[in-house]
């Protein structure tokens, strides 16, 4: 795909190593990928919905997949029954700030998946703001994925 003409390219979580707490073949499967794709955009899907109770696995998971190399991480595929939530979202922008801290690097947060009002978007705008800064809120590193959002802020707007 990125030999013709992808920016972008989204991979989900090695889900079953993650949750078997295979770490090592998690980082290096993102890793892999990260290399083929070069500076091309890493979207990394952590399907938060697995495991969206355990705030220690989301933290975790948000950092393997920056360590990887992700650009971007995205709390789920909207295919499993839980999807984005504001914990999980909250979780994974201390990742984030912690990561930039650390490394100098920073990295997009992207939840997707039940977001289809405006309330519920500003939230996740506010969470974003709070922790990691006015500078995270452009679509370089903060976007919402809800593909019924759009119609819905336009008509709140009018």
């Amino acid at each position: 795909m990125v030999n013709k003409g992808a920016d972008e390219v989204d991979v989900v979580l090695p889900l079953a190593e993650f949750l078997s707490e295979q770490y090592e073949k998690v980082l290096s499967e993102i890793r892999i990928l990260k290399e083929v794709i070069g500076k091309k955009h890493l979207k990394v899907i952590l399907e938060i919905g697995a495991y969206h109770e355990d705030y220690r696995r989301i933290y975790l998971a948000s950092m393997l997949a920056m360590e990887g190399g992700a650009d971007f991480i995205k709390t789920s595929t909207g295919k499993i029954p839980v999807s984005a939530t504001p914990e999980a979202a909250y979780v994974m922008a201390l990742a984030i700030k912690d990561f930039y801290d650390r490394t100098g690097k920073k990295v997009g947060l992207k939840p997707a998946g039940g977001i289809s009002d405006s309330e519920t978007a500003i939230g996740y705008y506010l969470i974003v703001k709070d922790v990691l800064g006015d500078e995270w809120l452009t679509p370089k590193y903060f976007r919402i994925g809800a593909s019924s959002l759009a119609n819905r802020l336009l008509a709140d707007l009018v």
